[in-house]
């Protein structure tokens, strides 16, 4: 690989290439929106979420920007803006990582090990800590009102383009490796 375009490039083929409906934004391919589904075994099992991925210029060097665009419950999901509070995409992100791992393993890996002691969604961390089953009940209500999969093909913009997150959405402090669950 000679360029982060041509990583860039080849990463989201690859990305098309394992089963996700991917839809462009614009011509480039830089944005564009994922179709994801919740993990088995986890209360957000069954739910379809369309995600906003925008890559850097310096990409993948620069870690992907996440977005959730339909609503989601989860402690670590900011709940207006759909942005995601996860160590290894805001923090410690490496070249190493591609497209695939995003959806493949770090957000399955959120979805199944919330982590509520670093929160972009207070109330879910306050709720998942009090009391886990009326949580868990939570997230399928959640689930069933706006993670249907003709939300994710109809989920409105949470946030135009031009948008950038704010230091807050950037402050999570998470130092724990994603699939690691508290004690």
């Amino acid at each position: 690989m000679s360029s982060p375009s041509k990583r860039r490039e080849m990463d989201l083929m690859k990305l098309m290439m394992s089963d996700y409906k991917v839809e462009m934004i614009n011509d480039g391919m830089q944005e564009f929106y994922v179709e994801f589904h919740g993990p088995k075994d986890c209360p957000y099992h069954g739910g379809v979420w369309r995600i906003r991925v925008e890559l850097p210029d310096a990409y993948p060097y620069k870690s992907p920007s996440i977005g959730f665009i339909n609503k989601i419950y989860h402690p670590n999901v900011d709940e207006m803006s759909g942005s995601v509070c996860l160590d290894v995409i805001n923090q410690t992100w490496s070249p190493m990582f591609d497209l695939v791992n995003v959806f493949e393993v770090f957000l399955p890996q959120l979805l199944l090990y919330p982590n509520p002691s670093d929160p972009l969604n207070g109330e879910a961390a306050a709720l998942m800590m009090r009391d886990r089953t009326t949580y868990d009940q939570r997230v399928k209500e959640y689930c069933e009102k706006y993670a249907k999969p003709e939300d994710a093909d109809a989920a409105p913009e949470a946030k135009s383009c031009d948008e950038e997150l704010s230091e807050d959405e950037y402050a999570c402090s998470d130092e724990e490796v994603a699939g690691k669950a508290d004690p």
